[in-house]
């Protein structure tokens, strides 16, 4: 009679021993595949976007200290280049960062931005406007989904607060990552999107 009170013992100590803990800061997740992105994106509520009454960015509170010296900022520059060299602060002194929006290549973390993938306004119109203040600092400084890119400056103030239906990165061989990446952090978030904006995150996956 005491051989399954054993084994349900061990069940129990082992789930708790094997139970994924959160992603490392600086590893990003791999792509969404289109195929899932496809039933995500069906899954996402489709209404009008909401108004920006009542939005400012200070409602989401960013760059978080992750560890030491760095911030959410800084830790998106470091996995985001090549040979990169921080200093004492943790700002880059030197290193290589490829633009995934245009291509460009930089040496001067000063001529990069770390883009919202779905920016803050953009979560605002679409749900956000109804979590607390820690619920949006959370996705203003998410380093597990894939919501946090180091991009060219003006490319990023070019896309500024605009949805897939308004903007799209220049370079066009990038856009089906564009979309399966937006299309996972909505639906992690579970915040809705517009008619035209789901007919144009469409239109990116056929591209896939």
């Amino acid at each position: 009679m005491w051989v399954p009170l054993v084994v349900a013992v061990v069940v129990a100590v082992l789930v708790v021993v094997w139970r994924p803990g959160p992603v490392p800061p600086s590893k990003a997740n791999p792509a969404t595949d289109p195929g899932v992105a496809r039933q995500q994106l069906a899954e996402l509520q489709v209404k009008p976007r909401g108004t920006l009454n009542g939005y400012s960015r200070e409602k989401y509170p960013h760059w978080d200290t992750v560890e030491g010296a760095c911030n959410t900022r800084e830790e998106v520059l470091k996995r985001s280049g090549t040979n990169v060299v921080v200093g004492k602060d943790c700002s880059p002194t030197s290193g290589t960062w490829v633009s995934p929006y245009d291509g460009a290549t930089w040496t001067k973390a000063s001529d990069v931005d770390i883009d919202h993938m779905v920016p803050l306004a953009q979560s605002w119109v679409s749900g956000a406007s109804a979590w607390t203040q820690d619920q949006r600092e959370a996705f203003a400084n998410d380093l597990v989904r894939p919501q946090l890119w180091a991009v060219t400056d003006n490319v990023n103030q070019s896309k500024s607060d605009k949805a897939p239906d308004e903007w799209r990165p220049p370079l066009e061989s990038f856009w089906c990552t564009y979309a399966t990446d937006w299309i996972e952090v909505k639906h992690y978030y579970r915040l809705s999107v517009t008619t035209a904006e789901q007919a144009a995150l469409t239109d990116m996956l056929n591209r896939c």
